[in-house]
């Protein structure tokens, strides 16, 4: 059977691992990014280069975009030379990134009056995810053009769950930043408790890990923090961004969420110490300073 033809915008920290494995797979490939040096690696092994997203979505069937935020996938989708200035008709774009799910909404009301649609398929798992093509990805969209891009997102992603119209994706990763980040916030206490009491932190994790109190967070996240490693899978300044967008919607749905309320401020101090480029991790140093512990 033909595959079909695959674009894709943003071959960042998770972006280039995904094109990677799209094509592995044999799947027809053009790619944009900003910055032009991050393609060099996939148009050696065959990838198209061109030079603006018009140019991805007029060569492809299907248009993956993962970048930052919302402006960013605004401006990709429906700005000067964006996809929507290329795409032909009965294409599929596939929105990868977290971002609002009221402005993926708005960007599916323009691709439809191009008789064209949108899946937002936002992912979970960092770059050890990417990497492995383990990734979780939450959809939303057309059920019967999920089920048309299914086998494109499985070349990706490990856990792939359709999970309702437009925007449905994108709330039910916010949901997902909300157990991450709230759950890293017991991650790095626990570990300030441990080191406090005078427990070897390691030692700590290898007992807890394999019970109730166990957790993505923990077996990864924990032993980079008592190793020091605060290189990022996934950036503090993401993280603000996510936990933003889901107070964002918070407000507008009149629900209350003290615990992540509580640990986006403490990942602000992280950013306002200049560490904002570093892996969420890092916000353990917070509770270790008011513990005052030395690194």
């Amino acid at each position: 059977m033909t595959k079909l033809s695959v674009g894709f915008i943003g071959l960042g920290i998770m972006g280039g691992p995904m094109a990677g494995h799209i094509l592995s797979n044999q799947y027809p490939l053009t790619i944009y990014n900003r910055t032009r040096s991050k393609t060099e690696e996939l148009a050696s092994q065959g990838a198209q280069v061109v030079n603006s997203p018009a140019e991805v979505a007029a060569a492809s069937e299907v248009t993956i975009t993962i970048v930052s935020d919302s402006p960013d996938v605004e401006d990709v989708v429906a700005g000067p030379d964006g996809v929507l200035e290329g795409i032909k008709p009965n294409s599929v774009v596939i929105d990868m990134s977290t971002i609002s799910p009221e402005v993926e909404r708005q960007l599916d009301e323009k691709l439809r009056a191009k008789d064209c649609s949108l899946i937002d398929a936002p992912v979970s798992g960092g770059d050890v995810g990417a990497q492995n093509a383990t990734l979780a990805i939450m959809a939303g969209g057309d059920r019967e053009v999920f089920e048309k891009i299914l086998p494109l997102l499985e070349v990706m992603g490990k856990s792939i769950i359709y999970c309702g119209p437009v925007g449905s994706g994108q709330l039910t990763k916010l949901c997902n930043q909300i157990l991450v980040a709230v759950n890293l916030l017991a991650v790095s206490e626990a570990l300030v408790f441990a080191r406090k009491n005078g427990l070897d932190s390691s030692v700590m994790i290898d007992a807890v890990k394999g019970g109730a109190a166990g957790s993505w967070q923990l077996s990864n996240l924990g032993p980079k923090i008592v190793n020091r490693d605060f290189s990022p899978g996934f950036m503090v300044d993401l993280i603000i961004k996510d936990l933003r967008l889901v107070m964002e919607a918070a407000g507008t749905g009149k629900v209350s969420l003290p615990g992540t309320a509580l640990v986006s401020q403490f990942f602000r101090s992280v950013q306002a110490g200049g560490q904002g480029e570093e892996g969420t991790q890092a916000l353990a140093k917070i509770l270790e300073d008011l513990a005052s512990l030395k690194s």
